[in-house]
């Protein structure tokens, strides 16, 4: 019997995960996708042509994967416990805004290898952006990472599915 309910354990546990993980995505490649269109319309008054839509899908697919994990080890949450809100959603914005420049300069990196330029296609292409750029990037995302983990501490201290059910479903949720 142990075995049948720790087989259940673990497949609702790897069900939430999945969950999870695509919400988290489907938030990322949005936020992703319209800096990319923001920058392509910004550029296209300048005739010069962006088409790298597709580097946003993949920072969303790695950078769910980090929050998850990040998740998992419990980042800030011992650190935050007894405090307001705000705190953990400062702390997890920063770091993962962090972890967003360290892909950045990842993307640089694996893109100037395939240009030939070797491993300092990161600077070549810092260069080009220019480093005003890459702190605005890395400043825009902080800003929208606050209320995403804003909604995930919530999330946390209402108890599992409830903030959904109060976006998705009736307000007397919390009442049952």
């Amino acid at each position: 019997m142990d075995e049948v309910k720790q087989k259940e354990g673990w497949k609702q546990k790897a069900k939430r995960e999945f969950i999870r993980y695509w919400i988290n995505v489907a938030y990322l490649a949005v936020v992703f996708g319209l800096f990319a269109w923001y920058r392509r319309l910004i550029l296209a008054q300048y005739e010069i042509k962006y088409l790298k839509y597709g580097v946003a899908v993949v920072e969303a697919l790695v950078l769910a994967k980090v929050i998850l994990i990040g998740d998992a080890l419990g980042l800030g949450r011992k650190l935050f416990k007894d405090k307001p809100l705000i705190y953990p959603t400062l702390y997890k914005s920063v770091i993962f805004s962090v972890f967003v420049g360290i892909f950045a300069v990842l993307e640089g990196t694996v893109d100037g290898l395939f240009k030939g330029e070797g491993w300092r296609g990161w600077l070549i292409e810092m260069q080009d952006e220019g480093k005003y750029e890459f702190l605005a990037r890395c400043l825009m995302v902080f800003v929208v990472f606050i209320p995403f983990f804003a909604f995930k501490e919530l999330a946390g201290l209402l108890g599992e599915g409830k903030l959904g059910k109060l976006f998705l479903r009736d307000r007397h949720v919390l009442v049952k």
